[in-house]
């Protein structure tokens, strides 16, 4: 088992920036993916960004290139995402996620996840 546990949210005025943290315990060995979703109320979960465990991969969804930078700190088994430019859009409940697989942008694929941590944008 992998427990994932994010911190970070908050509230924040349009245009700032927040990074938001996943630290991953357990048989982090059997990680090969980690990414970020998120879902705002009344909407589905949908995938914002994904690294490799070993770091050199990166994908993200288009609304957030640009603005956003996943990465990860093998030593303290903790993923980052830092979101800058924010805008009131971005206002959703964030998740970590890890798969022990080839897992990209559907959430089904991912085999753990955190229990979430709320970012909210203020225009």
């Amino acid at each position: 088992q992998v427990q994932l546990v994010e911190s970070g949210g908050g509230l924040v005025q349009a245009g700032g920036s927040l990074r938001l943290s996943c630290a991953a315990s357990g048989r982090t060995l059997s990680i090969y993916r980690m990414g970020w979703f998120r879902q705002a109320p009344g909407k589905e979960r949908v995938f914002v960004a994904v690294i490799n465990w070993s770091g050199n991969s990166e994908s993200y969804t288009d609304s957030v290139k640009g603005r956003f930078t996943i990465s990860r700190d093998n030593a303290k088994n903790t993923v980052y995402l830092q979101m800058n430019s924010l805008k009131s859009e971005d206002t959703a409940v964030y998740y970590c996620a890890a798969s022990r697989n080839f897992a990209l942008r559907s959430a089904g694929s991912y085999d753990y996840w955190g229990q979430g941590t709320q970012v909210t944008v203020s225009s």
